[in-house]
């Protein structure tokens, strides 16, 4: 009797031992896979592609593409960003928008952004507002914003431009960062709220480049049709069926982390961006460039 049980206990040893070799491989295999692709995603830039369907686009507009570019943070990806180049010269862009933190605060490279900017406007007319980095980078903007003009990209502090395509138009309008203004979180509504209604919108459809989503019923307040965004990374570490994590000025579980976002008439597509400033590392949430086609509704 004593002998069997000896055995018994024997085999049941070695068969929880094979049960726990097999789950430390396949956690360690697990952990391996989630490295590797952490890495691959930390590396590379995707595209993310968007329809937008309204019926005040123009018929003359339909099928017109927009690239954007947003939270460079002075990231590159390849010898002198050719992933973003490639990626934006396949898809053949009418018009990219640079929707702010072009450069970092902490780790200032304006060169990196105007290398950039430059092959960029070689492939399309570029349009640019500004984000809180810029705010942050103090005297140095002037250089930066005077090299991008330098390179004729459209700067738009507070400024509308009309698009105009066999006599119709649509409306490219962008407003500064509030932090140039205040970085008094309190207020920032309703200095952008200011900005938007100073820059006179006509009644024709409107592209705004604002860098900040968490503001969204303020855009939707004036009725701007579409708003390109960025500014909350995609919430940096993204959880499936969840979203995004932290985001600035959003905190926790931000509500406007990524993606597209409807209200009454006004659509926001809020870009994860391409680099990093705070956190340097991105999980489940790969750095993208978006692609924005516009198709009209008109008979």
């Amino acid at each position: 009797m004593g002998i069997e049980m000896s055995r018994y206990n024997i085999v049941k040893g070695i068969r929880g031992f094979l049960k726990w070799k097999y789950f430390i491989r396949w956690f360690l295999l697990i952990i391996s896979f989630l490295t590797v692709w952490t890495i691959w995603e930390n590396l590379t830039v995707g595209t993310t592609y968007y329809h937008i369907e309204n019926e005040r686009i123009p018929r003359v507009f339909d099928g017109y593409k927009i690239a954007v570019v947003s939270d460079l943070h002075n990231a590159e990806f390849g010898k002198e960003n050719s992933q973003i180049i490639k990626i934006i010269e396949k898809e053949k862009p009418d018009m990219i928008a640079i929707t702010g933190d072009l450069v970092d605060s902490k780790r200032l490279d304006i060169d990196v952004a105007i290398t950039l900017v430059q092959k960029l406007m070689k492939i399309a007319p570029c349009y640019y507002v500004t984000g809180n980095h810029e705010a942050w980078i103090g005297q140095r903007f002037s250089e930066l914003e005077r090299k991008l003009l330098d390179e004729k990209v459209e700067v738009l502090r507070d400024r509308v431009i009309q698009l105009e395509k066999d006599q119709q138009s649509i409306q490219i309008a962008g407003v500064d960062d509030p932090d140039f203004a205040d970085r008094d979180c309190s207020i920032q509504s309703s200095v952008l709220l200011s900005k938007i209604k100073d820059l006179k919108l006509s009644d024709e459809y409107c592209v705004l480049l604002s860098h900040r989503p968490e503001l969204f019923d303020t855009y939707v307040s004036e009725y701007v049709d579409m708003v390109l965004s960025g500014h909350a990374h995609g919430g940096q570490f993204r959880l499936p069926f969840v979203g995004g994590i932290i985001a600035p000025n959003q905190g926790l579980f931000p509500k406007y982390d990524a993606g597209i976002y409807t209200k009454e008439q006004t659509t926001m597509i809020v870009s994860r961006g391409i680099g990093n400033s705070v956190i340097p590392v991105r999980f489940n949430n790969r750095p993208e460039v978006e692609m924005i086609e516009l198709n009209s509704q008109e008979h």
